[in-house]
């Protein structure tokens, strides 16, 4: 066969095939069309309805004479999904009708208040259009049978298929004309071409074309098949790339010549507080001096390093550099925890030597007057007595330093068991009751029936225990300090009520960190260390329990402290 005829036949064949495919397109866009148009006609109507739909009395007569008005299949369902209304069937025939409950169209007008569906209608024997929506009695649902829609999509298919023939005999002549200037392999060499460049490397040549262009097919083939091993291994150095930016603890984004944002791992995202999605413009980065500065010197082609940075409360080390086409790298490091650590060991290191200065000043000062002079005999036991006092004292903050490393180094864990509530406050109330009536202090314990018993670790506890009994005393000069034990529904409280001298309220959130005093030079006189009720509250946290201080100045303060019962400290 000839070149021409091949080329006449491939023609048609290609012609004939387009008009096939039009004919099926266009079936299911206008069928497509029409089916939407109808729905949303019939939703209007079905909103219509519901208006009208008030009262489930006279909902059959409503729908038939809505029916009758509209031409359409008019339906009334009760909430429970029961037919109390059809413009197709009589009173007696509704009862025999099937609960519409399960419905798509109702069941989704149940959750968004508009549903419709397509499908076969049992009651009325034909294929149908449903839609449905909420009404005061329930749901209102028009329908319409889709007779009348395929007649128009068959019509419409008729006049295309006449159409796709006219264009059948006009190809006939045009193919002629061109088929001695046209080559089947060259146009099927330019659709792979097109296919390569649009990305569809699984396209090939035909290799059955003679001469030249049976060699330009097989050299086609080769750059295809060399193209796809590229792209492959480039989409998996991509994936690797994006992997290893996603798990990193460094923050990273990059910007192209445009200042356009193109690429941001979810660290960068967290320290930066974007939200947006890629791409997107430098502007939307934060606004911080020292950050644009360092963009700005990155996008000009600079390399910026160790720039520190406070967004949005975090401390960021930022290090840029320029690319070679335009645009910049970022990598963000977040500094906040360590400078908070660094902040932590200073003040640490500041408050035990200020808490041991004082007491070792005076151990010196007395062992150096009873090591060079020779004081009477009372004077020496007055020496003696204040070295053992401030030794007494250095060595409650050396061993209320050692307990605090240890609970919060995690060596140590609580060991939760049932303590009698009684037993163990009694244990610190005979403790301090020298103390308490020295001062004139009133020592009181109130216990519910209901918090016997406890879930703690019992040396933790009378540790709590004791450190806020000590405190109370400590800040209480007359009055009384009352311990107080709570069952509520998941576990106890135990409180310390003392009637001192209160703390205000820029003092009350900070009571629980290491060293804070309210009134530093009078607990230091009275032997506090400034830990006491910061092992309270980790000891407390190590049960899962909780911490809560209320004071009024001139009144009074309580500390409670909130054990979880068994089942919630076992998780």
């Amino acid at each position: 066969m000839k070149l021409a005829h091949r080329l006449l036949l491939g023609a048609l064949g290609v012609v004939g095939v387009m008009v096939v495919l039009i004919i099926v397109q266009v079936d299911r866009k206008l069928a497509q069309r029409l089916t939407e148009e109808t729905t949303s006609r019939l939703t209007t109507e079905a909103r219509l309805v519901a208006l009208q739909a008030t009262s489930v009395a006279d909902a059959d007569a409503l729908a038939n004479r809505l029916g009758k008005a509209t031409g359409h299949r008019i339906t009334l369902v009760d909430s429970s999904g029961r037919v109390i209304g059809d413009s197709e069937f009589d009173r007696p025939e509704l009862d025999q009708l099937e609960n519409h409950a399960t419905r798509p169209e109702i069941m989704a007008a149940r959750v968004s208040g508009v549903g419709s569906s397509q499908r076969h209608s049992a009651s009325a024997g034909n294929e149908e259009i449903y839609v449905a929506v909420r009404a005061p009695v329930g749901y209102a649902r028009v329908s319409l049978a889709t007779t009348s829609l395929n007649a128009i999509v068959s019509a419409a298919r008729r006049d295309v298929a006449l159409a796709g023939l006219a264009a059948l005999l006009v190809a006939i002549v045009l193919s002629w004309v061109f088929a001695r200037s046209v080559s089947q392999p060259v146009v099927e060499l330019s659709a792979v071409a097109r296919a390569l460049a649009a990305g569809d490397f699984s396209r090939r040549p035909a290799r059955a074309a003679p001469g030249e262009v049976g060699d330009l097919a097989v050299a086609v083939g080769r750059l295809a098949e060399q193209l796809s091993a590229r792209v492959d291994a480039l989409r998996a150095e991509e994936t690797l790339v994006r992997e290893l930016a996603e798990s990193l603890n460094e923050g990273m984004l990059a910007l192209d010549a445009h200042q356009q944002v193109v690429r941001l791992n979810e660290t960068a995202r967290a320290l930066l507080g974007l939200r947006a999605p890629l791409p997107f413009g430098a502007e939307m980065l934060p606004r911080d001096r020292s950050f644009r500065d360092a963009m700005a010197a990155a996008l000009a082609g600079e390399t910026v390093r160790d720039v520190e940075v406070t967004i949005a409360g975090r401390i960021l080390n930022i290090t840029a550099r320029g690319l070679d086409h335009g645009g910049a790298v970022l990598a963000l490091l977040d500094l906040t925890r360590l400078r908070r650590l660094e902040t932590v060991r200073r003040d640490f290191v500041a408050n035990v030597s200020h808490e041991l200065k004082t007491p070792l000043t005076v151990v010196r000062g007395f062992a150096e007057t009873l090591a060079d002079d020779d004081p009477p005999a009372e004077t020496r036991k007055q020496f003696a007595q204040s070295i053992a006092t401030h030794t007494r004292r250095m060595q409650r903050l050396v061993d209320d330093l050692l307990d605090l490393s240890r609970i919060e180094s995690g060596g140590w864990v609580p060991d939760p068991q049932p303590v009698d509530i009684a037993a163990a406050m009694a244990d610190d109330v005979s403790a301090a009751r020298a103390t308490a009536d020295g001062k004139g202090i009133q020592l009181d314990v109130s216990l519910d029936e209901a918090a016997r018993e406890i879930f703690a670790d019992p040396v933790a506890l009378r540790q709590v225990v004791n450190n806020l009994v000590e405190n109370a005393l400590r800040h209480t000069t007359a009055g009384s300090v009352t311990l107080r034990a709570v069952r509520d529904r998941d576990g106890v409280t135990v409180s310390v009520r003392d009637t001192g001298c209160g703390i205000t309220t820029e003092h009350l959130p900070r009571i629980f960190e290491r060293f804070y005093r309210v009134d530093p030079a009078r607990s230091r006189e009275q032997g506090g260390t400034g830990l006491g009720l910061s092992i309270v509250k980790h000891l407390v946290d190590a049960h899962g329990g909780r911490v809560r201080a209320e004071s009024v100045p001139g009144t009074g303060t309580t500390v409670s402290c909130w054990f979880p019962d068994r089942i919630v400290a076992g998780g």
